[in-house]
């Protein structure tokens, strides 16, 4: 289950929701999943393998002929819960950094006043008349 606070969410379309939805459902972790191979697969280091931590996982292949990794891997097993959770949240705010906020809907123009934005031929967002290139993409603005 992906929860979003409703403050990261609050700008976004229904679109940007879905598509948040989509990625954390694909890449997320089940806390199941990582206490079951902290408990049965410790020893070798699976668990840390699943969250990514490939150099600890290493290190307990290293160590598995020491029954060391095994004693540590049982008393990682209580803390796995917490452990996805945490890579949960990074791998939700990663996401959510990917997704730029909705547009803000345009202010309402007074007739008889001109307004001196054009807008960016490649991403649509205004741009003063004096700039050469767009702040939100770069491109290029053509001279008038």
């Amino acid at each position: 289950m992906t929860v979003a606070s409703p403050t990261m969410t609050a700008g976004w379309t229904d679109q940007q929701r879905a598509y948040f939805q989509a990625q954390m459902s694909a890449w997320q972790k089940d806390e199941v999943v990582g206490v079951l191979l902290a408990l049965f697969l410790g020893t070798f280091g699976a668990h840390h393998f699943y969250l990514r931590k490939n150099g600890l996982g290493i290190l307990y292949i290293i160590f598995c002929w020491t029954g060391i990794p095994t004693i540590i891997s049982i008393v990682e097993c209580f803390f796995m819960p917490g452990r996805v959770r945490q890579y949960n949240l990074a791998l939700a705010t990663y996401f959510a950094s990917q997704i730029s906020p909705a547009p803000a809907p345009a202010a309402p123009v007074a007739p008889g006043i001109v307004t001196a934005a054009q807008s960016c031929p490649n991403c649509g967002a205004p741009v003063p008349a004096s700039a050469n290139f767009c702040g939100r993409c770069g491109t290029k603005i053509a001279s008038s």
